[in-house]
């Protein structure tokens, strides 16, 4: 352990001239391991990257080095010098060498399912794949912080126990509350408007829960939620910075993840082409848009994956649908002055992937109208009394929008599950480890 006390330098800082013919000290963990009579071949990975370092046998740290198996945490030194034929065109020639945890045979190889990645998801971020995701998302946190602090918003964090739905009932995780029944929030908005009328512009980054009965590969249990509410907004104002938000966290993550993006199969450049205006539909346009594709969608449902999927095919950036079905959003979307068929709202979609990534609306300051709606979808409106009271005192316009952060990270870094895009998933099927 004596390895310990010396002035170790990140893998990544390695890969450059400046450090080559000098004796260097990198400590990591053995992400690859291969021994010759003549060589113990070593590829040893910190979270900064990874380079390959060579044992003689003639050297006292040879058994040891041998015994290094996968995942093996260790210290060493020696000197650096470049090699075309190592991984990253840099090898350390070993000459102090100390195995600090040794480990045992490590249960992840190639080709193994999902569900055994998942079933030691505690082993698998160890994984340059998930490394690289974990650092992605790490860098989506600081973009979305970095734009609404930019912007003057202030950071406002919600209850997680609510008394009623925001969403809708039938997704509501329902827990004892000391003998009474409370929620897990599935988002901030009711929290976020009684705030609004102090603050103005506030925004938070909070879990949320939705207790959907769904397999896909779109949706979780709990997620991230980057939320948004704004005093004095109409939908416009609001499509405004949602479009701005997007496009700063792909250019953040395009400038400050570039090994990251190139490691997960995406160009960089693409990102750096996210850039407002966006294009923007309403839902009828969006209907008729994939009718010429031969899906023909009946006006008043919903947008299922299928059809999301549909409308992105036809764009390069993310997409903004808005006038959905008055009649199928929640009870706080206003109807359009004029036509009252479609809520003041929209969904942003993502193009490849075609999901929804955000939702949006004005609210509603119609206290009756939202009571009337609240029966229809079989809630009580007495449990909203207090949620009324910001509408009796001095209401202003308002609105704001919920951002899905997995799948944001999901989009950027090509993913097939969003499974992958958090570190340890809860889905309808899993809650552990």
């Amino acid at each position: 352990m004596s390895g310990i006390s010396k002035e170790f330098i990140p893998i990544a800082d390695l890969h450059s001239k400046s450090h080559v013919g000098k004796s260097v000290s990198i400590r990591g963990w053995v992400h690859r391991q291969r021994a010759t009579k003549d060589f113990v071949f070593l590829v040893i990975r910190d979270s900064s990257g990874i380079i390959q370092c060579t044992v003689k046998s003639s050297s006292s740290h040879y058994k040891a080095a041998d015994k290094a198996l996968i995942e093996s945490s260790v210290t060493l030194s020696g000197k650096l010098k470049e090699d075309k034929r190592a991984p990253t065109g840099y090898e350390i020639e070993v000459d102090d060498f100390h195995l600090v945890g040794k480990s045992d045979r490590f249960p992840i190889v190639k080709d193994q399912s999902t569900e055994f990645l998942l079933d030691v998801r505690h082993l698998w971020l160890r994984s340059q794949k998930m490394t690289a995701i974990m650092k992605v998302r790490s860098t989506v946190f600081a973009a979305i912080d970095e734009y609404f602090r930019k912007e003057g918003f202030y950071e406002f964090q919600p209850p997680i126990f609510t008394p009623a739905a925001c969403e809708g009932g039938s997704t509501l995780f329902e827990v004892d509350y000391f003998g009474k029944k409370a929620y897990l929030s599935q988002s901030w908005q009711l929290y976020a408007e009684a705030a609004v009328s102090a603050l103005e512009k506030i925004y938070t980054i909070s879990p949320s829960f939705r207790a959907e009965k769904s397999r896909t590969t779109r949706h979780l249990t709990e997620y991230w939620h980057a939320e948004m509410e704004m005093a004095w907004a109409h939908l416009h104002d609001i499509e405004k910075v949602a479009e701005e938000l997007v496009s700063h966290i792909c250019q953040k993550v395009a400038k400050d993840r570039v090994k990251e993006l190139e490691l997960l199969g995406r160009d960089p450049e693409d990102l750096k082409k996210i850039k407002p205006p966006f294009p923007r539909i309403t839902y009828t346009e969006a209907l008729k848009l994939i009718k010429k594709d031969g899906m023909d969608v009946k006006w008043g449902k919903d947008l299922r994956t299928l059809e999301e999927r549909a409308i992105a095919k036809h764009f390069d950036k993310p997409i903004i649908v808005t006038e959905y079905p008055k009649e199928i959003m929640a009870f706080y979307k206003p109807p359009k002055p004029g036509d009252e068929k479609v809520a003041l709202c929209f969904d942003m979609l993502c193009p490849e992937l075609g999901f929804e990534i955000i939702g949006a609306s004005e609210r509603d300051l119609d206290i009756e109208r939202m009571k009337k709606y609240l029966k229809r979808q079989g809630d009580d409106p007495k449990h909203y009394e207090w949620y009324f009271d910001t509408r009796r005192y001095g209401a202003v316009p308002h609105g704001g929008f919920g951002l899905g952060v997995e799948r944001v990270v999901a989009w950027l870094c090509k993913l097939e599950d969003i499974k992958d895009a958090i570190p340890f998933p809860r889905t309808m099927d899993r809650f552990s480890p």
